[in-house]
């Protein structure tokens, strides 16, 4: 009988969320998807791409995040579990990175496998524009955006939504 009472209240709960929840073209926003290869990142609703945002990554981008310090963006099936305000980089996500398979392979290699991985924006720096940071693979294995784009993310993308990072 319990479990029946949770599931009704899991259910009226989501149901709320997904009433009040931010919209593009009408439509929530249930996955974020990148595509490292295109340098892009797509917000996602019911299998559509309902927006586009260019994206740089890692200083190496190319593979997989194998360990802490490589410089790579991670590959594989992720959350958006916590946000914060960054004094360096505007505004961030973090990704939940690193998985049960991440950690796996980490360990199989005897490296620590990493973390705090975010989508970010870019700094603002009166010695570098931001159209410069827009145009390489700069972070540490983030996930970097124009501010102007991070804000729209973070606006439309709610903590606990999927992100894919795809080669």
């Amino acid at each position: 009988m319990r479990w029946l009472l949770a599931t009704l209240c899991f259910t009226l709960i989501g149901l709320a969320n997904a009433s009040t929840a931010p919209t593009l073209q009408g439509k929530s926003i249930d996955k974020v998807l990148v595509v490292k290869s295109e340098r892009k990142l797509h917000l996602m609703g019911r299998g559509e791409v309902l927006k586009s945002y260019r994206v740089s990554l890692g200083k190496e981008p190319k593979g997989a995040k194998l360990r802490e310090g490589d410089s790579r963006t991670p590959e594989g099936f992720y959350w958006i579990d916590w946000r914060k305000t960054s004094e360096k980089y505007n505004l961030s996500m973090h990704i939940s990175y690193p998985n049960a398979r991440d950690s796996a392979n980490a360990r199989k290699k005897g490296v620590p496998a990493g973390g705090m991985i975010m989508i970010h924006g870019t700094p603002l720096d009166d010695e570098y524009p931001e159209w410069y940071f827009h145009t390489l693979d700069w972070t540490e294995g983030c996930i970097a955006m124009r501010n102007v784009d991070m804000r729209e993310v973070w606006r439309l993308v709610q903590d606990g939504t999927l992100i894919e990072i795809r080669p």
